[in-house]
């Protein structure tokens, strides 16, 4: 088979698609779920994408993102003023507000007015496309230091702050709006409210983008992409690569052949969880494959965190040449495809968003050989998390699969910070187990996004036990709340959860003496600690 590049499938034509052009807000991918939130379909673009190159995508309506930038500073982000001329409506927020009214002669200046955080807003035309229906006062949440002073011509400025004149402004006839706060955060009372007034009363979009579009639209396009060849998918456990083997099931039946990779780096009894549940929901073709010492082999001796996950990355597609091959000996057409549960934020902290910097290497997506022999497809990529469950709950799968906590594709190898050997996986996935039974038992599961354990291998640490004097490895405890991975902040779970989960840690799991609690948000921290 000839060499093939790594390849999302073919983008299937939405007519309603609002494009967020993000100049390094920390907010982009907020403003593009409570796009879709509204539902209607988002995208987010890099700034540095050629004006031509956005209205090309026919977006129904384009939004300027904030950003830390100050608009008249040397190198700052510009937009062509064709933008602007093209008849597309245009919604801005913080610097894009700002953006949008010096390109179109208004003025900003740093004149002292500075606004962080909650601020009181005052709406002066309450009846305006914008804030029809919402108070004339209302608290928004701010982060700028320059103001806008003076509109654009033929601009209506319809709110203000005791500091800010021009806090608002909007332009019905060439459906121009913008808003020097941030509508997107829920500091922002009616934010939302603001936000959809934008999309179906200024842009004129119906609200008509659900589950059931993704599942069609997906459907279609996998049967365009892969045709009458077959496809192979990589199964982990987890609620991404399910639902993604669900929908390829969907669209092409007998064609797929799920792969389980057993790498020995899953959690406990995980493997025997993966046959029972997923079979039983999908009717699938499983071919599991024990690895598990090819994978322990290959890490060996390495402890540098992103050279694992290269190394898990590229066993896992050496795994699935091998199970090629002997589904090749079977009848049937050519195994040309891998089927991945890539999703919306793997892609963004990958540097694949919207050319930021790469935070981590991803096996879906930065930790692939470039020598890849297989075509990619990978439908669940312009999802977040929480749409992937939704489009799994209408798929049918249950809520066993659908419901699970996040779990990466490199398993426990990125959750062991140092070595990866089998006594270190083993002691891993005791202490894992009995933090998820506790979670359980104490109703915990919906209020917890995810709750990595993670053992500090190259760590030891002095402690009491059994009246002697130990030296052992401490366990880590990370719950997280989130919405989509792109932001989380540390769960505040009730003491008496964390110390039962401490005291049978260090009662049951030989070799661990100490448990801690990780309390960072993310940012500055992210989710998995490697």
């Amino acid at each position: 088979m000839s060499t093939a590049t790594s390849a999302a499938a073919p983008d299937v034509s939405n007519p309603d698609v609002v494009l967020v052009v993000d100049f390094g807000a920390q907010y982009a991918q907020l403003i593009a779920r409570r796009v879709r939130e509204a539902r209607v379909y988002s995208e987010i673009v890099p700034s540095t994408m050629p004006v031509a190159e956005m209205l090309a995508k026919n977006p129904k309506a384009i939004i300027l993102s904030g950003g830390p930038s100050s608009v008249y500073a040397e190198g700052a982000p510009r937009l062509d003023r064709a933008l602007f001329e093209a008849g597309v409506p245009v919604f801005g927020m913080c610097y894009g507000f700002q953006l949008m009214a010096t390109t179109l002669g208004g003025t900003v200046d740093d004149n002292g007015a500075r606004e962080y955080g909650r601020t009181p807003l005052s709406v002066s035309r309450a009846g305006s496309t914008l804030f029809e229906g919402t108070p004339t006062e209302q608290s928004v949440w701010m982060s700028h230091g320059d103001a806008c002073s003076a509109a654009p011509e033929g601009f209506t400025v319809t709110a203000s702050t005791d500091v800010v004149p021009v806090a608002a402004f909007e332009n019905d006839e060439k459906k121009l709006y913008g808003v020097q706060y941030h509508p997107e955060v829920m500091h922002s009372t009616y934010g939302q409210q603001v936000l959809e007034h934008f999309l179906y009363r200024g842009a004129g979009i119906e609200p008509n983008w659900t589950t059931g579009n993704v599942i069609e639209e997906q459907v279609a396009a996998i049967r365009e992409q892969v045709g009458d060849k077959r496809a192979i998918c990589g199964l982990s456990g987890g609620v991404d690569s399910a639902v993604a083997a669900a929908l390829v099931q969907k669209a092409i039946g007998s064609q797929l052949t799920c792969v389980y990779v057993d790498h020995g780096l899953m959690r406990k009894d995980e493997t025997e969880q993966v046959e029972k549940d997923f079979v039983a929901a999908t009717g699938a073709n499983l071919k599991v494959v024990d690895a598990s010492e090819r994978f322990l082999n290959a890490l060996a001796g390495v402890s540098d965190p992103e050279t694992k996950r290269k190394i898990i990355g590229r066993e896992f597609i050496r795994v699935f040449e091998q199970a090629q091959l002997e589904i090749l000996q079977e009848d049937g057409p050519e195994v040309a495809f891998l089927v991945q549960g890539t999703l919306y934020p793997d892609i963004v902290e990958s540097g694949g968003g919207t050319g930021t910097a790469n935070i981590k290497s991803h096996h879906n997506v930065g930790g692939l050989p470039d020598d890849i022999e297989f075509e990619l497809v990978e439908p669940l990529r312009q999802l977040f998390k929480d749409e992937v469950r939704m489009v799994g709950a209408e798929l049918g799968l249950p809520d066993e699969i659908v419901q699970r906590q996040p779990f990466p594709g490199p398993g426990l190898g990125i959750r062991i910070v140092g070595e990866v050997t089998k006594d270190r996986l083993d002691l891993l996935r005791e202490a894992d187990a009995i933090a998820r039974e506790e979670l359980t038992a104490a109703g915990l599961d919906r209020d917890i996004w995810q709750c990595p354990v993670v053992l500090l291998a190259d760590v030891r640490s002095v402690g009491v036990q059994g009246d002697g004097r130990t030296y052992g490895h401490p366990i880590v405890l990370r719950p997280v709340s989130s919405e989509d991975a792109m932001t989380a902040d540390w769960t505040r779970m009730p003491y008496d959860v964390l110390a039962k989960i401490s005291t049978r840690i260090t009662n049951e799991v030989a070799d661990v003496n100490r448990v801690v609690l990780d309390v960072t948000s993310k940012p500055p921290g992210t989710i998995e600690w490697e």
